[in-house]
Order: structure tokens, then C-alpha cells, then sequence
């Protein structure tokens, strides 16, 4: 009984980082889609999402299943709280890498403002946050999300300048006005998976722990 335990769990924990890396896959081929102005790449994202709801329901049944079986205790009840957890935050960074794309399509026909001011590089470090958190979840090791509020803390700075900059634009040329409203939407879409990505990090930190902690 307990190896098929541990068997299922193992089963359940490499499902939900294959989950992960699937909503951290939107979210950069979403920005490579903006950066490109790649329409097709962007149809493809806006696609993705439809594997979403399967992945959050077959993670969800398959955990309560265990819960139901086995009764675990302690820290293996605690990851499967966590997993289940997990589901939620990685659905919506889905769901905004979705948006992103929608957004990227739209804007395809027309020239960049000053090469997209700082979103890429907005991207690369909320997409770290995610990698980070999931390989925290994997080793089960706490190291790799020591400093993700810190990272979250540059990301919102970010998201603030893109808004100034992007002001400064719109005032300076009406024809701006569309692109940079767009790109600020885009900076609260990054800021947000980064909240998630440190939302995630709380929960292993639980998980690994026992212990509760606030990251954002």
C-alpha cells in the first residue's frame, strides 16, 4: 500500500510540473509572438489554452482520489494540498500567457513603440520566478526561492516604469495611444503571473516546512 502510494504521488507531482512548464511555455511563446509580431505563434498560444481545464481536472481528480484511498498525514497530505493549490495559480499564468498572445495578434500589423520598452526583459525574470518555484517543488529543496520576492520586487518596479514611459508616449503622439495602452495591460499580466509565481513559492514553502510564510 505504501509503495503504490509513493508510486501515485510521484505520479501526481510529475504531472503538475509538467503542467507548469506547459502555462511557462505560454507565457514565453506569447512574448516571442509580441516581439515578432508572429501571428501563427500567436494563434497557437491562444490554442494552448484549451489544454488548461484538462490538466487542472485530471490533477484535481486524481489528488482527491489519493486523499479519499489513502489518508495520508503530514507532509504527503501537505503536498497534495500544495498540488491541488498549484493547479489554480498555474491556470491563470495560462490564462494571461492567453491574453498576451490575443494581444500580440492584434498589434501585429503595426510598428513596435521603442522596440516594446522593457517587456521582454519583464518576461525573462517572471518566467525565472516560475522556473524557480517548480524546481523548488521538484528537489524539495527551498534554496531556489530564497530571493523570489526580491525578483517579484524588480518586476513590479519594472511594470511602474513601463507605465510612466508609456504615458510619456501617448502624450507625446496620439498615435501611441493604442500600442501603449496594450503594452501597459501586458506589464499587469507579467506582474501578475510573478504574484502567482510567489503564491506558488508559499506553498512549497508550506509544504516543505510545515511552516506558513508571506512572499508578496
Amino acid at each position: 500500500m505504501v509503495e503504490k502510494f509513493e508510486k501515485e504521488l510521484n505520479e501526481l507531482k510529475n504531472k503538475i510540473l509538467e503542467m507548469g512548464e506547459y502555462s511557462k511555455s505560454m507565457l514565453e511563446m506569447s512574448m516571442e509572438a509580441l516581439v515578432k509580431q508572429d501571428v501563427e505563434l500567436a494563434e497557437k498560444v491562444i490554442e494552448m489554452r484549451r489544454r488548461l481545464p484538462e490538466f487542472d481536472q485530471e490533477v484535481e481528480e486524481r489528488a482527491l482520489k489519493m486523499i479519499a484511498l489513502y489518508q495520508p498525514v503530514a507532509k504527503d497530505l501537505r503536498t497534495i494540498g500544495c498540488i491541488l493549490k498549484m493547479t489554480e495559480h498555474l491556470v491563470r499564468i495560462g490564462r494571461y500567457g492567453r491574453e498576451i498572445a490575443a494581444i500580440a495578434r492584434d498589434l501585429s500589423g503595426r510598428p513596435h513603440v521603442k522596440r516594446l520598452i522593457d517587456l521582454p526583459y519583464m518576461c525573462r525574470i517572471t518566467c525565472e520566478m516560475i522556473n524557480n518555484a517548480l524546481e523548488a517543488f521538484r528537489t524539495e529543496s527551498l534554496e531556489k526561492i530564497r530571493d523570489i520576492g526580491e525578483k517579484d520586487d524588480v518586476v513590479d518596479a519594472i511594470r511602474y516604469s513601463i507605465f510612466r514611459e508609456c504615458l510619456s508616449y501617448m502624450l507625446e503622439d496620439p498615435r501611441n495611444i493604442t500600442p501603449c495602452t496594450n503594452y501597459v495591460m501586458i506589464a499587469r499580466y507579467l506582474e501578475r503571473c510573478a504574484d502567482h509565481a510567489c503564491n506558488i513559492a508559499e506553498k512549497i514553502h508550506y509544504m516543505i516546512t510545515g511552516e506558513r510564510v508571506e512572499i508578496n
